[in-house]
């Protein structure tokens, strides 16, 4: 006796409508995305009477200096040892050659911390530097 082969439903899944659903995905995560800003410490930026605008922010790297001369790179404190400024600049360098220093200087900073901040980016050969001020303002 010969057992007949009885017919199964096909239950294949649509895949017609998978790309449009990983579309919305992707568009609900990229709105839904909150990149986190650099706060650096708190600075209180001098007051200049004519300032330029950078138009790329791309390539910009910071170094915030407070009034009591603490020293932070990209969030980063590098108080107690500032040669690791300049050995941190050599690298960026070399991943980013066009890249452009933004020091952001308290009113208060000690000028001497400022000048061996600077004197580490010369090291470095980082000679694109920005210094960030308020605009308007009288000195």
């Amino acid at each position: 006796m010969k057992l007949r082969n009885r017919m199964r439903p096909v239950t294949d899944i649509s895949t017609a409508s998978l790309p449009d659903m990983v579309f919305i995905l992707l568009i609900f995560f990229m709105v839904s995305t909150v990149f986190k800003q650099s706060q650096g410490i708190p600075v209180n930026l001098p007051n200049a009477k004519q300032i330029q605008k950078i138009e790329t922010k791309r390539f910009i790297r910071y170094i915030y200096i407070s009034s009591g001369g603490d020293v932070v790179l990209d969030d980063v404190p590098v108080t107690s040892q500032l040669s690791a400024v300049s050995q941190s600049f050599i690298e960026k360098r070399q991943k980013e050659p066009k890249i452009i220093v933004c020091l952001k200087a308290d009113k208060q900073a000690p000028m001497g911390i400022v000048l061996d901040v600077q004197q580490e980016l010369r090291k470095a050969n980082a000679l694109n530097l920005n210094y960030s001020t308020l605009g308007g303002g009288q000195q």
